[in-house]
């Protein structure tokens, strides 16, 4: 069991030398003069070797774990993590690099951390055609507010999300720039207390698009228009339905993931969102989906194998949606099904929360709250399949989404 937040507040307040293990190889150390600090520790060709990953201070304990996380995967993959921030600190420091070399080699060196290669590539190109132009060949200590200005006013505006984005980006990897030359200069692209006393917040300059998603009392109408549909992309989208996970989830489904006599499917952290295993009730249509397509996919390690055994898009689900509800998204379902809990049921709100995989934001709150609350959500999942069933009084598809 690991630590808590309040444990690690309590062991750094009172300031007993020693090292604590989080599990996982995650210490929070505390040297005999009081200062705290995380540690990570590991084996690695026989070696055993440590490093250090921050100060309490400044690190939380969930972000203690994540950089953890990331440096286990690089051991898993035979690379000794202080090797790789060795060799960039010498290339840093012996080349004189200029920001495009600085933002490539933050790019490589946090790449086994990122879930996908398309978060890599948006790094790539927002850097590419928004920064490099202006700064690319500047030494990252010569950057300055200007500069940053020069980059982010053209599109603050117009492409609120791409700027902020851009801005996070840059201050990373001035960031990192310094912490490797050893320097404790201001970063020019910080927000809080820097770029917030000059730029609107992003929440004043444009408003948050949300998938469109069918009002609740529409879902049983199109689960019944899909029934209608024999197509792998209707069986995987009344599956996506059923189980309120995101398409990307469902369709990338692997047979070895269910299990048919518990009727569970679990997914692994490797394919969330939040990084964490998730286990999902199936209600009885998602088990004869499921039966469905074993007769379909004989041979394959995919539940909805595409074209050639190769993943189903996400446009091939949507296209099949579109010719029953034009104006709603297949990840738009799960706002559907939290409405749906919130006003038509009385099951909590961390039940219905933790069924869509979300995570708590309140570190305290999550701290208490380890149960999955699984036998709830058998029963949560068991009453949306029922209600997806029942097309009794429904009124006719909406034509504007929520």
């Amino acid at each position: 069991m690991g630590l808590t937040v309040k444990q690690v507040e309590k062991l750094v307040r009172n300031g007993t030398s020693g090292a604590t293990s989080d599990g996982n190889g995650l210490y929070l150390k505390i040297t005999p003069v009081g200062n705290a600090s995380w540690q990570y520790r590991y084996q690695i060709n026989g070696n055993r070797r440590s490093m250090g990953l921050g100060s309490c201070a400044q690190i939380t304990l969930a972000e203690a774990r994540t950089k953890a996380a990331d440096f286990r995967k690089q051991v898993k993959a035979g690379i000794d993590p202080l090797d790789v921030k060795e060799a960039e600190a010498k290339i840093i420091k012996t080349n004189q690099a200029t920001f495009c070399d600085v933002a490539k080699d933050y790019i490589d060196s946090h790449r086994s951390g990122w879930r996908n290669v398309k978060h890599i590539q948006q790094w790539r190109n927002t850097l590419d055609q928004y920064a490099y132009p202006i700064i690319g060949n500047k030494l990252p200590a010569n950057v300055d507010l200007a500069d940053i200005l020069a980059i982010l006013q053209p599109i603050w505006a117009v492409k609120t999300e791409t700027a902020t984005r851009l801005r996070q980006r840059i201050e990373a990897v001035l960031d990192y720039a310094a912490v490797h030359d050893g320097s404790d200069r201001r970063n020019p692209a910080r927000w809080k207390n820097h770029l917030d006393k000059i730029l609107p917040a992003a929440r004043k300059v444009a408003k948050r698009v949300h998938h469109a998603a069918a009002p609740y009392p529409d879902v049983p109408k199109i689960m019944s228009a899909l029934r209608n549909k024999d197509s792998l992309s209707a069986y995987c989208l009344r599956f996506i339905i059923l189980t309120a996970a995101r398409s990307g989830e469902a369709r990338g489904a692997l047979w070895n993931e269910i299990k048919p006599e518990a009727k569970t499917w679990t997914i692994p952290a490797s394919r969330m969102k939040a990084e964490r295993e998730h286990r999902v009730p199936l209600c009885d249509e998602a088990m004869e989906i499921l039966a469905k397509m074993q007769e379909w996919q004989q041979g394959s390690d995919k539940v909805f194998a595409g074209t050639r055994g190769g993943l189903l898009s996400d446009a091939a689900v949507n296209k099949t949606l579109h010719t029953i509800a034009p104006n709603v998204t297949a990840h738009g379902f799960r706002s559907s099904f939290r409405q749906w809990g919130a006003e038509a049921t009385s099951f909590p709100s961390a039940v219905l929360e933790l069924a869509l995989a979300h995570v708590n934001r309140d570190q305290v709150e999550a701290a208490y709250q380890r149960s999955d609350l699984f036998e709830r959500r058998v029963e949560l999942m068991g009453k949306w399949g029922q209600y997806c069933i029942n097309v009794s009084n429904v009124t006719p598809i909406r034509s504007k989404h929520a």
